[in-house]
Order: C-alpha cells, then sequence, then structure tokens
C-alpha cells in the first residue's frame, strides 16, 4: 500500500467513524483535508477571509450531514471538494445578490452553471490522479474543466474568453469531460 492508498484508507476510516458521532474523527478529517478544501474555497473566493469563513461552513455541514457520505459514489476527497466548491459557489452568489430586493420566490428560478461538477470530482480517486488525467486532455479542455470546476466560471464567461461560440465551448469541455472519466476508470 503506498502512502497516497494509506491516506485514502484513513480518511475513509475517519469518515466511517464521523458517521458514528465520533468528535476526534472530525478532527482528523480536518487534519488531512483542510489545506486543500481551503485552497479549493480561495480559489473560488479570491477572499481568504470569505475562504476561512466558507471552509468553516464545509466542517459544519461535515459534522451534520456525515451520513449522507456514500463512499460507492465518490471518494472522501472528491466528496469533500465537491461539498468545498458548492458552499464557496453559494457564498460567492450570495455576495452577488447582497442589496437586491428580489422576492424568495426568484431563488427557484435561478440556474444553477454547474451541474457537470459533482460528476467531474466524484468520478476522481484522488487529486493527484485527476491532475494526471487532466494533463492528458488538450490544453483548450484542461483549462476550460479547470476554469469551470475549480474558479467557478460559468460557461458563457469561458466561450467569450476564448472567442468561441458557447456550443463550442460545451462541446470541448463535455468531450473533455469524457475523456477525463475514461482516464480515471481505468
Amino acid at each position: 500500500m503506498n502512502a497516497s492508498e494509506a491516506e485514502r484508507s484513513a480518511l475513509l476510516a475517519a469518515m466511517h467513524r464521523l458517521r458514528a458521532g465520533e468528535q476526534a474523527a472530525l478532527a482528523e478529517i480536518y487534519r488531512a483535508t483542510s489545506a486543500k478544501l481551503f485552497g479549493i474555497c480561495l480559489r473560488i473566493l479570491q477572499d481568504s477571509g470569505e475562504a476561512e469563513d466558507a471552509l468553516q461552513e464545509v466542517y459544519v455541514g461535515l459534522w451534520r450531514n456525515a451520513a449522507r457520505f456514500d463512499e460507492s459514489r465518490a471518494s472522501p476527497i472528491a466528496w469533500l471538494a465537491t461539498f468545498a466548491r458548492n458552499r464557496a459557489i453559494d457564498r460567492l452568489r450570495m455576495r452577488g445578490r447582497a442589496g437586491t430586493d428580489a422576492p424568495i420566490e426568484a431563488a427557484g428560478e435561478l440556474a444553477d452553471p454547474s451541474p457537470l461538477a459533482d460528476i467531474a470530482l466524484e468520478a476522481g480517486e484522488d487529486s493527484l490522479r485527476i491532475h494526471h488525467c487532466l494533463s492528458l486532455l488538450e490544453a483548450r479542455q484542461s483549462s476550460a474543466i479547470g476554469a469551470a470546476f475549480l474558479d467557478g466560471t460559468s460557461y458563457p464567461e469561458l466561450a467569450t474568453r476564448a472567442g468561441v461560440p458557447l456550443g463550442t465551448m460545451k462541446s470541448w469541455i463535455r468531450r473533455g469531460l469524457a475523456r477525463l472519466k475514461e482516464c480515471l476508470e481505468r
């Protein structure tokens, strides 16, 4: 068993203990994942204070929702990374909505621009494997996927930056995700 497999096993064991309500398991999970999850939050929010707040929300949410973790669907780090990414994007959206007078009913009409993020992150066994597989993609696919799923950039914004139609950008990302999935399943 190499170091990466040992870390994954230890994290998985801690997740099981956390589901049973063991507080020490949360501390162990925090030590093993906080730097990576803080990096995800910071990359999206671009503000260390906001990233720290988002990270705190991640671990409070983890404590409350540990039973939702399903190891057959995702590795612990992929699940936590998805949780951190979504929490950071939620905070980013709230920052943008601060001061608006829209009724609460309008919230149901907001589109979620990132439906594929969970799929991409859950498919990964760990960060090293994902980065390895990303490096095998075409540069334009790799950078588009990274910007969309790690930075929280929307597809229309990516298309504008690259100077291509929105459909083209979506195709690049869709084909890249398909190749990424194939690589991760090997």
